[in-house]
């Protein structure tokens, strides 16, 4: 019977161990391509969030905006700083949070657009 027990006992330690490498592998993985990821999105992006304090999605997931176009950022900021105006009973937190997303997607769609002048220039020579 203790046989059996101990047998159980290390199978059931084997099945943990196996998940728990493969899970640890997975995670591996996916930090790895993360890493690869911010490498490529550039240096100055990553700087810049770094330095504001917002990353570029949140900022994005604040204003409500899938793509950088600054008419859709004007729209949705226009809206969200009446919203949260303390004098129509809005948050002065939130409404510092608005401004601090849309000084974030005019910081990244001048990093953007100073990446694209010279790939212009480039292919006109």
């Amino acid at each position: 019977m203790a046989k059996y027990l101990a047998q159980i006992m290390v199978m059931g330690m084997q099945v943990v161990g196996r998940a728990f490498t493969r899970a640890l592998r997975q995670e591996f993985a996916a930090s790895r391509a993360a890493a690869e990821a911010r490498g490529r999105a550039g240096t100055e992006s990553a700087a810049v969030s770094s330095l504001s304090g917002i990353s570029l999605q949140e900022a994005q997931q604040i204003l409500n905006v899938s793509k950088l176009t600054p008419e859709e950022i004007q729209k949705n900021y226009e809206h969200l700083f009446k919203v949260n105006d303390k004098e129509v009973g809005g948050s002065f937190y939130l409404q510092s949070k608005v401004v601090r997303a849309k000084e974030r997607l005019d910081q990244e769609m001048d990093i953007q657009s100073k990446t694209e002048k010279p790939k212009d220039e480039t292919t006109q020579t």
